[in-house]
């Protein structure tokens, strides 16, 4: 049944959502597939069906039900939709990858992208984790950070307390073979409603087309990124 919480009847019960959701399932193939015994997987089925987490075709198969497109539909995440149209005017303007970091923990998490289509590129797969330690998104969601949070992550990284408020400053940051030999990138903050920062927009390449001072040059575009992606934060 995959991942198991602890919790019998939620894991049960994610295990049937999972399994209609990948094919509509009689209550027989339920079982087959889920491992549950039959009155139990019945009895899950018929108590998500009450809540329209499963409906049933004209078979009278099980299938997934129209509240959990309701829940998608609900919890859709703007940023992310207005992402993909923002990186790839990055892309285009720069000539360079453009990606999108959030924080999780002490790591960034590449959310989306937008690869430059030839020559050599410096690929961040979506789903990405790169520590906050390094590399110029890493400074853009520090630099605004708790100082006490900040001190925790500071000994270890490759940037400094007075480069984070230099990044402040000017309103973007640049690295230069910092994260990675031979990669130089420039990020900009996406401040949310609250006016914390949630997500960093980059542009990265190799140093032989980017230079050793990208930031100047291309900073403006990354902050402009940033102001069109901050009214979906």
């Amino acid at each position: 049944m995959g991942q198991h919480s602890g919790i019998g009847v939620v894991d049960k019960s994610v295990a049937i959502l999972a399994a209609v959701s990948e094919q509509p399932s009689s209550l027989s193939e339920l079982t087959r597939r889920t491992g549950i015994p039959r009155a139990t997987a019945h009895r899950l089925a018929v108590a998500l069906e009450v809540h329209r987490l499963l409906a049933r075709d004209a078979e009278g198969r099980f299938v997934a039900g129209p509240r959990l497109a309701e829940f998608a539909a609900a919890s859709a995440d703007p940023l992310l939709e207005r992402a993909a149209e923002v990186l790839a005017w990055v892309r285009d303007h720069c000539g360079e990858s453009a990606q999108l970091y959030r924080r999780d923990g002490r790591d960034r998490v590449c959310v989306a992208a937008a690869e430059r289509a030839t020559g050599l590129r410096t690929t961040v797969p979506l789903g990405a984790r790169l520590p906050l330690t390094a590399g110029s998104g890493a400074q853009v969601l520090c630099a605004w950070e708790d100082p006490e949070a900040l001190q925790a992550l500071l000994p270890q990284a490759e940037f400094s307390e007075r480069s984070l408020a230099e990044v402040r400053r000017r309103g973007w940051a640049q690295s230069i073979g910092q994260r990675e030999a031979g990669v130089a990138s420039v990020s900009a903050p996406v401040f949310g409603p609250d006016g914390r920062v949630v997500a960093a927009v980059s542009v990265s390449g190799p140093i032989e087309r980017l230079g050793r001072a990208p930031g100047p040059r291309l900073g403006p575009v990354l902050t402009t990124a940033a102001g069109r992606l901050q009214h979906r934060a």
